[in-house]
């Protein structure tokens, strides 16, 4: 009997191990910027101090995808949508997550900025 008792603690064990290597997340800053566009100061009326975008990728087994997307272009046109009437962000940072699961995967980009108006 001692055999069979050591050979499901093991394979609990490696159950535990397979699982905690196919699930997980992740986050990485993906920088900084002035603007999206030139603009010279005092030539922009703020709209909106926290505009935000996103964008995302949702895979299948971690690489069918089933939406297109996670686009850091696309995450910017959000963020400029968040603000009826911008033409442009400053002060942007952009992060990325990613998120993985046995059966799918995401992975988001989003953008924080402050939403203009040239004028």
């Amino acid at each position: 009997f001692g055999g069979s008792t050591d050979l499901g603690r093991s394979s609990c064990l490696l159950l535990v191990v397979a699982l905690y290597l196919l699930v997980g997340c992740s986050h990485v800053s993906g920088g900084v910027a002035p603007s999206n566009v030139p603009i010279e100061p005092g030539k922009y009326r703020v709209l909106k101090t926290d505009a935000r975008g996103t964008d995302c990728l949702v895979l299948l087994l971690g690489f069918i995808p089933v939406s297109g997307g996670n686009e850091t272009r696309r995450a910017v046109g959000s963020a400029l949508r968040d603000a009826p009437g911008a033409d442009a962000l400053i002060n942007i940072t952009a992060d990325s997550y990613r998120q993985h699961w046995i059966l799918f995967g995401k992975s988001r980009t989003e953008i924080h900025a402050t939403a203009v108006a040239l004028e």
